[in-house]
């Protein structure tokens, strides 16, 4: 009797241990520390082709932006002007924006193993769309800049006021950080038992909620409606804006059309360039493409390292402004030395 006994209360024992490792294992299983990229590509040769692409392309997106904001704050004249005011702003949110993204992938492109861990992965989502939602809003408030020089050029200055820029570009502020802390609750609730492999250089929402073991129908849904949805509408106010603005330059002298044409032509290079592969992207979360990760480098590098080229090599007040800033930094080197 005593025998059975012992012998039973050993089997329960050993039943229990084995219950428990059981529970330690899936515990584990189901904690995902860390994410695996799986980058742009697997060939050692074309990994080492595009670091030194890619980091002549952030040299640019840096000293040009940088170069922007610069000569628009040292300037008086630019700095009065709202137009270029939100330009200053734009070049600080691409050089801030380039920095989420490039640096981490230009040194993956030197390593075998790509890892983010999960709290940089929700840091990574934090500020892409913190800075992308900004820069559409922006971009928004700049299309309505142009509508108003255009359509109404004689009260411009009163109604595109200082006070009012600034409460445009601290309305853009807050309603990118709204739209990037709803992304991330979207993301910390969701639980990640494996696979943990990212199809793309960089943490996004639509791949990590691939990753999510559980039913995301709901989160796909309100991926949508958030990102989804706020660049398709910031991209259709947009081309309606331009749109009325063009049909406004039909009244008006050969010389004024040229001009205003460029500068609409160039808004509407960048304003395609950041939200046709934003709205490709997050308007169908549930199915991905091959070119999904060359739209991705388009919003993420291209489109920071054209806008200074745009803004820029096509403006000739800009251009004016950054031959004074040279001349005075040379004339301070100048009587530095002597």
């Amino acid at each position: 009797m005593t025998s059975r006994y012992q012998c039973n209360k050993h089997c329960n024992e050993v039943i229990r241990s084995l219950g428990v490792l059981d529970l330690e294992k899936i515990g584990n299983d189901s904690n995902v520390s860390e994410f695996v990229l799986l980058g742009l590509s697997s060939s050692w040769e074309l990994q080492l082709f595009l670091f030194l692409l890619f980091l002549m392309i952030y040299m640019t997106i840096v000293l040009g932006n940088f170069l922007i904001m610069v000569t628009v704050w040292t300037d008086g004249h630019l700095l009065q002007s709202p137009m270029y005011y939100f330009l200053s702003h734009l070049s600080f949110i691409d050089l801030c924006l380039s920095c989420v993204t490039v640096p981490k992938m230009l040194g993956d492109f030197l390593r075998q193993e790509k890892t983010i861990s999960f709290s940089g992965c929700l840091a990574q989502i934090y500020f892409l769309h913190f800075l992308g939602a900004s820069e559409m809003l922006l971009l928004t408030v700049m299309a309505y800049d142009r509508y108003v020089a255009i359509c109404n050029p004689l009260h411009y200055l009163t109604a595109i006021n200082r006070q009012l820029c600034l409460q445009l570009i601290f309305a853009c502020w807050c309603c990118g950080f709204i739209h990037s802390i709803t992304q991330v609750i979207l993301i910390i609730k969701l639980p990640f038992c494996g696979p943990n492999e990212l199809d793309n250089f960089y943490c996004d929402v639509p791949q990590v909620i691939k990753l999510a073991c559980m039913d995301t129908s709901v989160v796909k849904l309100l991926m949508v409606s958030n990102s989804g949805l706020l660049s398709l509408i910031c991209f259709l106010v947009l081309i309606i804006s331009y749109a009325v603005i063009l049909m406004a330059l039909r009244t008006r002298f050969l010389q004024g059309q040229i001009k205003a044409l460029s500068t609409c032509a160039s808004h509407l290079t960048v304003v395609s360039l950041i939200f046709v592969p934003c709205v490709f992207i997050y308007l169908r979360p549930s199915c991905s493409f091959s070119v999904d990760k060359v739209f991705s480098v388009f919003y993420t590098v291209i489109t920071p390292m054209l806008n200074p080229l745009i803004y820029t090599l096509r403006n000739a007040d800009m251009k004016t402004a950054m031959q004074k800033l040279r001349k005075k930094h040379v004339t301070f080197c100048y009587h530095f030395e002597g």
